[in-house]
């Protein structure tokens, strides 16, 4: 798509849209997204999933290679947008085409390893956007250049470099200052919050952070301040 002209936008939406990816969605991770960003939008097989209480979604975008029973959504109303480039996966493709302030994605963190790694790599792609992949157990997503939030002590915080990148820290019981994070190289697992705020500054948009989905909540407000 280099050299392209920009691709259009499918869809605008005012708050926060879940997008729903191919991969395992368990319906209580499903109910916390739509909690919090009401509006759906499936990312190609994605659209297979059943929302809650009958909702529809607001669209289905990708190649449509895996998507099972596009005519039941079409005869439901559900707008089907295929794009047949292939030098993005579905997900980039909903970013690129869904205007939101913040993105929830389900369904991209907890099936196959390629699949979860793509996802990540999506989001060092799409530096300006604000997108929360949330799986069984994590939440991840990119550190803004400047980042904070209130964690209490112990809560595991793991830093995961897509590329070379650096940074400051505060409230970190190792912190990171002075450290160069390569994926090949030194990264950032497993780290935790000595209670109290948590602040980053990170150098490049490579850092993926990883927090317990149980902060899932903190995460979208802090990433709404950021």
């Amino acid at each position: 798509m280099t050299g392209a002209a920009p691709p259009p936008v499918l869809y605008r939406a005012a708050g926060p849209v879940t997008l729903v990816g191919g991969g395992p969605v368990a319906a209580e991770r499903l109910a916390l997204a739509l909690a919090l960003a009401p509006e759906a939008v499936a990312a190609d097989s994605g659209g297979d999933v059943r929302l809650p209480g009958g909702a529809a979604f607001r669209a289905v975008i990708g190649d449509m290679d895996s998507l099972a029973d596009p005519a039941r959504l079409a005869a439901a109303g559900v707008p089907l947008h295929r794009l047949a480039e292939q030098d993005s996966t579905d997900l980039e493709k909903c970013l690129y085409s869904v205007e939101a302030p913040l993105y929830l994605g389900v369904g991209f963190l907890d099936g196959r390893l390629d699949h979860t790694l793509a996802a990540l790599t999506a989001l060092t792609r799409r530096p300006a956007g604000r997108v929360l992949l949330v799986g069984a157990e994590d939440v991840a997503f990119l550190c803004p250049p400047r980042w904070e939030i209130r964690l209490a002590a112990g809560t595991r915080v793991s830093l995961w470099p897509l590329g070379p990148v650096a940074g400051r820290s505060e409230g970190l019981r190792w912190p990171i200052d002075g450290l160069a994070f390569r994926p090949d190289a030194r990264t950032g697992t497993s780290n935790e919050a000595t209670g109290g705020p948590v602040r980053l500054q990170v150098d490049a948009p490579r850092m993926i952070v990883i927090l317990p989905v149980a902060h899932l909540g903190a995460a979208v407000a802090s990433l709404r301040r950021a």
